[in-house]
């Protein structure tokens, strides 16, 4: 059935016949012209993407055309224009410096990411992250190796911890820091902050701002002689080499003062080792917040580990846009939003997803192994919304005159938010 058609459908239906047959069969009849003419519009779409209409005898870059399949070929079903909802952290440059690395994506290569943005980085066994601190929460997770980190409170309380692959950290804003790359072979984290624009380059160094102090004020503040001011760095450290720690975190403590100085407030949470929030025969989801880490009160995470063919059920976020990192495996999503549009994007390790605030999607993992990713959320709280728990909760006859699904099909549906199915 054609557009012409359907209208002259409409047009048949004239007041008398509407009268007899009443509103019920009227919308019934419309529901099932319009249903029949999307159907078809679909299967013309479905019919081009596979006849000589999508070749492409022109010039193209396979290899990245397998990577992002559903970017370049969508699904009949996405319509529209959405935002970007995708970017790898293996597009942007490294700073290499001695002692590691780092590389950021800010809402500079992800512009729609307004809330959070993320680096990754990499510490040699001994090497620092020199002492710092900036102006937005620093959320960090653990992809290899182990550290040592170090944060003050401005009441002046310390924390000292070591950190291993699966834990993460939390520091405040303005709270100055390190992180020191440990045995054997250091460390390589993802950093998280709640600022969309932030730039890990804009940081509070230590050492930038001794060099652009006058020497006499330093004195001053120090109480030192000016031959002690000679061995203060003239540059920026960033990151630099340095030796192994000599003691464990209980002889640092010990060494700066013991109980009376160490912060009753743990900065550091194991996270791939905590008991799942949620867990099904695809897959399980690790959720922390403010709830049971206190201190991430800008910051929500959920670490979610699907089994190949398992899906991250249709959800959506009421109150943060969501960042994703993938850790491992590979998946797509798909990404719903109005005006009646959709985009389908794909994922492997190293990239980055976004998907804007309310918006419905799902992730399924494509792939022969775990997919394991992060959703982060700029908020305090980790809350998402279940399509199928929503349709559960509704009465069935409201249901069937949305969808369609009788009694008997929609019971089948989970009436629990199961996360993943």
């Amino acid at each position: 059935m054609n557009a012409n058609e359907y209208d002259v459908i409409l047009e048949r239906l004239s007041r008398r016949n509407f009268l007899r047959t009443g509103s019920a069969a009227l919308a019934a009849t419309a529901l099932a012209a319009t249903t029949t003419l999307r159907g078809q519009e679909r299967a013309n779409t479905q019919a081009a993407e596979h006849d000589r209409s999508a070749s492409d005898p022109g010039p193209e870059d396979s290899a990245l055309l397998n990577e992002n399949p559903n970017s370049n070929t969508p699904p009949p079903t996405d319509h529209g224009d959405m935002v970007p909802l995708w970017y790898s952290f293996d597009l942007v440059k490294k700073r290499i410096e001695e002692g590691g690395w780092t590389h950021e994506v800010t809402q500079r290569e992800l512009p729609s990411s307004k809330d959070i943005s993320g680096v990754n980085m990499r510490l040699t066994a001994g090497s620092y992250r020199e002492l710092h601190w900036h102006t937005a929460d620093e959320w960090a997770y653990v992809l290899y190796g182990k550290a040592r980190v170090t944060v003050m409170a401005p009441d002046g309380l310390m924390f000292i911890g070591d950190v291993s692959e699966g834990d993460l950290w939390l520091f405040p804003a303005g709270y100055p820091h390190s992180i020191q790359g440990l045995d054997p072979d250091g460390t390589e984290f993802l950093l998280v902050f709640n600022q969309g624009n932030f730039s890990e380059d804009g940081t509070m160094l230590l050492s930038e701002w001794m060099a652009h102090t006058p020497a006499e004020v330093l004195m001053k503040n120090f109480g030192l002689g000016r031959a002690a001011l000679a061995t203060l760095p003239t540059a920026p450290l960033y990151i630099f080499p340095g030796a192994v720690p000599a003691n464990t975190v209980a002889q640092d403590q010990d060494e700066i003062g013991g109980a009376k100085v160490i912060s009753p407030n743990p900065h550091t949470f194991k996270m791939r080792s905590m008991a799942p929030t949620k867990s099904t025969d695809g897959g399980e989801v690790r959720i922390v917040d403010s709830s049971n880490f206190p201190l991430s009160t800008h910051v929500a995470a959920g670490l979610v580990t699907l089994k190949p063919g398992a899906m991250r059920e249709l959800h959506w976020h009421p109150h943060s846009s969501e960042w994703q990192y993938w850790i491992s495996g590979q998946g797509r999503m798909t990404v719903f939003f109005p005006v009646d549009n959709a985009r389908t994007v794909d994922f492997k390790a190293n990239d980055v997803g976004y998907v804007p605030s309310n918006a419905g999607h799902y992730i399924e993992n494509t792939g022969e192994t775990d997919a394991v990713f992060l959703e982060m959320l700029a908020s305090d709280n980790f809350e998402d919304v279940s399509l199928n728990q929503w349709l559960r909760r509704l009465p069935a006859q409201m249901v069937q005159a949305h969808l369609g699904f009788d009694k008997t099909s929609l019971a089948k549906i989970p009436d629990e938010k199961r996360g993943i199915v």
